[in-house]
């Protein structure tokens, strides 16, 4: 199931492809706390572009994780992106049961690239006019091959996926919990990962689309590597801003902007799609997250570039935690790249 929304503590697990985020949350009375957290790095190669090339290491590094955190953790909240996932939004006419479920299958049929059969549906009402009788629904269509071998993944490494959600839900779940969505201005956010960029747009204070642009910091992770011959724990810590006092500022700010060609243009182009779609001129506020937003001077080149004005996402802003707690993680500085298990996390789970 895709959306699920009632356990009084719910653990979000994020693969990504540079790093495993685990964080569970406790729930009380619509507040969070944060009761367990781990981050762990993979292997540079485990997983490009959504393909998982190394499965014994991610395996291992999920239950390394697991074991490290807490053991006791067996049911997890999960995400898919990119390929093998479809997003769409439609008007049908208000219905409720079996005729709104048929409804939305026939559209489903209309429009999806895939077979129908070869793919798991689920969809979501975003907003009922009782005025026209008319509801928006927003469908999700994963494919089976493609979600199918994630989960199995996960459960071959011992854990139970109770909830499968998508990335850039995940984020807008954690962003709407930890700030007032403006309906006056058009947001969009940006998770920045380390192979896919989610892009989800807010109109009107209501989700409009979304959209996975193929590419993140891998580029830029490699570029470094390359200028500074370093070896991929040191680009690593680089690409953090952690070698100030190691490497050239200046040469590490020009490599970094080098190396965005390709992100810069997926963003101009999913941003230009959207003004047309959407008959707005133009963006009003841009909120990053993601291991992208770490990247030393890449946020500013993007709110310059772009000409959009930008907040880094603070997904613990309005969440209880004790820093003592989790001190070695740097909660404070890695905050942006939390916003996936940690909207993942806030799902309840039946």
């Amino acid at each position: 199931m895709l959306f699920s929304r009632s356990s009084k503590s719910t653990v979000g697990l994020d693969v990504g492809a540079n790093s495993i985020k685990l964080i569970q949350l406790d729930r009380s009375k619509g507040s969070h706390s944060v009761a367990a957290l781990g981050i762990r790095e993979l292997p540079p190669e485990a997983i490009v572009s959504d393909e998982i090339k190394d499965r014994e290491a991610v395996i291992y590094n999920i239950q390394s994780l697991i074991d490290e955190v807490d053991p006791k953790i067996k049911n997890v909240v999960v995400s898919i992106s990119g390929y093998g996932v479809i997003t769409d939004k439609f008007m049908i006419d208000k219905k409720s049961g079996s005729e709104a479920e048929q409804s939305i299958l026939f559209e489903a049929e209309q429009r999806s690239p895939f077979d129908v059969e070869d793919v798991t549906l689920d969809h979501h009402v975003i907003r009922v006019d009782e005025e026209t009788k008319k509801a928006e629904i927003l469908l999700v269509a994963a494919r089976n091959e493609f979600l199918n071998s994630y989960i199995e993944l996960i459960m071959d490494a011992g854990l139970h996926p109770v909830v499968v959600d998508i990335d850039a839900f995940a984020v807008l779940n954690a962003y709407e919990f930890n700030y007032d969505v403006d309906p006056a201005r058009t947001t969009v956010l940006v998770n920045l990962g380390h192979d896919v960029t989610n892009v989800l747009y807010l109109s009107g204070g209501l989700y409009h689309s979304t959209r996975d642009i193929a590419t993140g910091t891998r580029e830029i992770y490699n570029a470094i590597q390359k200028e500074f011959r370093l070896n991929a724990e040191l680009a690593g810590k680089a690409i953090k801003g952690e070698m100030k006092d190691s490497i050239d500022q200046d040469m590490l700010k020009a490599t970094i902007i080098s190396s965005t060609e390709e992100l810069m243009s997926g963003l101009e182009l999913a941003f230009s799609y959207f003004k047309t779609q959407a008959k707005v001129d133009k963006l009003d506020w841009m909120v990053l997250s993601g291991g992208g937003a770490l990247v030393p001077y890449l946020p500013e080149y993007l709110q310059s570039k772009l000409n959009i004005p930008l907040e880094i996402l603070n997904p613990l802003r309005n969440v209880d935690y004790d820093p003592d707690m989790f001190q070695y993680l740097e909660p404070e500085k890695n905050a942006p790249m939390l916003a996936v298990p940690v909207g993942l996390a806030m799902r309840k789970v039946r």
